[in-house]
């Protein structure tokens, strides 16, 4: 792993060179985005009362709000430089983040999981892991989503700083502090309300950035039919890269997962991407689940991650596809492609991760490119607060409160949440150097959700299907998972920099499938084998945990009925999984 050297904690805040000439209608354009914010941030505030209201908006959100806000909070790093930098890099194999990887675990998450977290009314995900089973699982998983939830906020965190330093010029590290305290800033004041508020509005500026960037690029190119054959060139003139065959076509994706086999590269897709990193981050990754356990309803938390299943299976379209474009029109993005080193980008060399930057560059003009710079501005705010506030009421409600210093008044709780939120910011700060020295940012968090989402998932399914699971089973089993997905990483070649000794013939992302699918295998086998040998909760203890000591009626809003079918759970469900089996078989 290598370090840009503009980030050099004694490198003083003197101006660079600005990759993006903006001009005075772009900074004003910014400016009006920056004051909504911090508007949304003070009127949020107005409604904080107390702890519930600051870390879960009092559970009173409708749907609609959360659903967009559920999209929005991931509409950051993974989304937008991540998956722009795939598909300069990839092609259309990344649509599996979103159609394999995404939605149908969204669905999930709605139609079976819901339920249980929001009928039992916990604060968080790793209460819900309380419940069920008791401290040790307890511990392990809070520890391990508050650590995660540090690590990918400085990515977030990163990625807003290149932005700033491509605007004005700044040292890397400056645009770091500066970025910081703007997120800070809004989250502190107005907690999870002023969060998701905020999200709802980025996830409009973000398609109004990004939605123009494509069409101009599309236009440039000769459409969708000369970006093909644009690629088709590019990749005939590169034997090291990836075939054109194999970027225009999202099947069998081995330039993605590194397989030189095809049925092996489905395999990882399926499996490894599609069920145990997909179903791992979506249905347990409190980031995401917290905005549905701030709605007015059970019925509401179900339908927030399915309302959020649509705008996300088109997000590939605004995201994906400029990376492609600028994997052709953009002269530095097309040469590092060739494997070409070229000076410039965020960090003195060009990567994957700068695309979406030199595209903006290139296409657009002043006042449109300040909505791009708002909008790029906005998803790595929306991520890094999705981040911090998920941060902030794990660590006050599930560590401070339970092991630290318990029984306190709730005023003193919500004290604690905001003095969380600055230390998480400041940490972020140090975290968003690890994720700097990453060509493409994607390799760094799914080598994350591996280690951290898939032995939480695989916990989480048994214990919640399987009553006879154990506590003991439950935090040996979490551990042991982390432990063998860590193993694989660094046994692997490439997916941890320096760290790796590439042992196993494995790079690329495949290698983070194979982590995160060797961590579900190793949690279920163990925790299988010492539930067998270990004593069981009672079932009079279970009911809301396990599904099959729940009553039906639990599960359920009664009222749902009496409404069209178009605000019913399941119908919802249908068409939304309709709709991507249909993207897939197009693609």
């Amino acid at each position: 792993m290598t370090w840009p050297t503009t980030l050099s904690i004694g490198a003083p805040p003197v101006l660079t060179s600005t990759i993006i000439s903006a001009h005075l209608v772009d900074y004003l354009i910014v400016a009006i985005y920056f004051v909504f914010v911090l508007g949304i941030g003070l009127v949020a505030r107005r409604q904080v009362s107390d702890s519930v209201d600051f870390f879960l908006s009092g559970r009173s959100l409708p749907a609609w709000v959360t659903g967009l806000a559920f999209v929005s909070a991931n509409l950051g790093a993974v989304e937008i430089m991540g998956m722009s930098a795939n598909g300069a890099q990839y092609g259309l194999p990344t649509v599996h983040y979103f159609w394999v990887g995404a939605i149908p675990a969204m669905l999930f998450l709605g139609v079976v999981m819901m339920p249980f977290y929001y009928g039992s009314k916990v604060r968080s995900v790793p209460e819900f892991m309380y419940r069920r089973f008791g401290t040790g699982a307890h511990l392990v998983n809070s520890i391990s989503f508050a650590v995660a939830q540090l690590l990918i906020a400085g990515v977030n965190l990163y990625l807003l700083g290149t932005i700033i330093q491509a605007l004005l010029g700044w040292n890397l590290y400056v645009a770091l502090v500066v970025a910081a305290i703007i997120v800070l800033s809004y989250i502190t004041v107005g907690g999870l309300s002023a969060a998701i508020y905020n999200e709802v509005l980025q996830f409009f500026v973000i398609v109004a950035a990004l939605l123009p960037l494509t069409l101009l690029g599309l236009h440039k190119v000769g459409g969708w039919s000369g970006l093909k054959d644009q690629i088709t060139q590019a990749a005939a003139s590169n034997p090291d890269g990836p075939t054109a065959a194999q970027q225009l076509s999202s099947w069998p994706g081995t330039a993605l997962t590194g397989f030189s086999s095809d049925f092996l590269s489905v395999i990882g897709i399926v499996f490894g991407l599609g069920f145990v990193l997909s179903f791992g981050y979506w249905t347990t990754n409190f980031v995401e689940v917290q905005r549905a356990m701030a709605t007015d309803s059970i019925s509401s938390a179900r339908k927030t991650p399915i309302i959020g299943a649509f705008p996300k299976m088109f997000v590939p379209f605004i995201t994906i596809v400029p990376g492609m474009l600028a994997a052709v029109l953009v002269t530095e993005i097309a040469k590092t492609k060739a494997g070409d080193t070229v000076a410039g980008g965020a960090g003195g060399t060009v990567t994957y991760n700068d695309s979406l930057i030199y595209l903006m560059r290139d296409l657009l003009p002043n006042g449109l490119l300040g909505v791009a710079i708002a909008g790029l501005l906005a998803a790595f705010m929306a991520g890094m607060a999705a981040n911090i506030s998920a941060f902030n009421t794990v660590f006050s409600y599930d560590l401070w409160e339970r092991y630290r210093v318990p029984g306190r008044e709730d005023g003193y709780y919500l004290k604690v949440g905001r003095w969380a939120t600055v230390g998480a910011t400041v940490v972020a700060l140090f975290t968003a150097l690890f994720a700097s020295g990453f060509s493409n940012i994607m390799d760094y968090l799914q080598t994350l959700f591996g280690f951290f989402n898939a032995p939480l998932f695989a916990t989480f399914i048994l214990g919640m299907f399987w009553k006879r699971m154990t506590p003991t089973a439950a935090w040996i089993g979490l551990i042991a998972g982390t432990l063998s997905a860590v193993t694989v990483a660094i046994l692997s070649e490439g997916t941890l920099g320096s760290l790796s000794v590439g042992v196993l013939p494995l790079s690329g992302q495949g290698a983070s499938f194979v982590a995160a699918g060797a961590a579900f295998v190793v949690d279920i086998v163990l925790s299988v084998a010492i539930s067998l040998v270990t004593e069981p909760k009672p079932d009079s203890e279970l009911r809301g945990l396990v599904y099959s000591e729940t009553p039906k009626e639990d599960l359920v809003d009664e009222a749902e009925k009496s409404l069209p079918w178009y605000q019913r759970t399941l119908p919802l469900a249908g068409v939304a999984l309709v709709l991507v089996i249909a993207l897939n078989v197009a693609f």
